[in-house]
């Protein structure tokens, strides 16, 4: 049986020993859930925000009003403000962010239900953010967040970002 993802990627941050924090709204904790399932995760997870509300996406990430009005709470542009805040508060070397529409509803043609993005900084610099549109219920659309965040940070592990 294969290795769960967050166990690989837990055993690439403690092998490069780095330090990691969450900043999620539709997943709402799941990718710090499943980063802390794994034992000896205190070495490398430093924390996490729960940001559903702009109101939190605002006061404590630090996602500009202009953002959210201009782009919306789900953009590009709010996914990599998110994980750029989330660096200043916790203070890891690298964040990841979900924010998107988990459904069923809330959707629109140009925001569709699924709609979602995932973002990645580090304290260096290096920011990437991935944009899906899962096609399941609820709980698929966060479990498959979750999931592409962990990939992501096990890209950006490999040196491919």
């Amino acid at each position: 049986m294969p290795d769960l993802l967050e166990s690989v990627v837990g055993r690439m941050l403690s092998d490069q020993k780095l330090t990691i924090c969450t900043a999620e709204s539709c997943t709402g904790g799941l990718v710090g859930h499943r980063l802390t399932n794994i034992a000896g995760s205190s070495a490398y997870v430093m924390g996490g925000i729960i940001a559903y509300s702009n109101l939190v996406k605002q006061q404590v990430l630090g996602v500009s009003e202009s953002t959210l009005i201009r782009y919306g709470a789900v953009s590009e542009q709010t996914a990599l403000e998110m994980a750029i805040g989330a660096l200043r508060v916790i203070g890891a070397d690298i964040a990841v962010s979900i924010t998107g529409i988990a459904g069923p509803g809330g959707g629109t043609a140009e925001k569709p239900v699924g709609l979602t993005y995932i973002g990645l900084a580090d304290k260096d610099g290096i920011y990437q953010v991935e944009r899906y549109i899962w096609q399941s219920d609820r709980e698929g659309n966060k479990h498959a967040s979750a999931e592409a965040a962990l990939r992501l940070i096990m890209t950006y592990l490999q040196g491919k970002i």
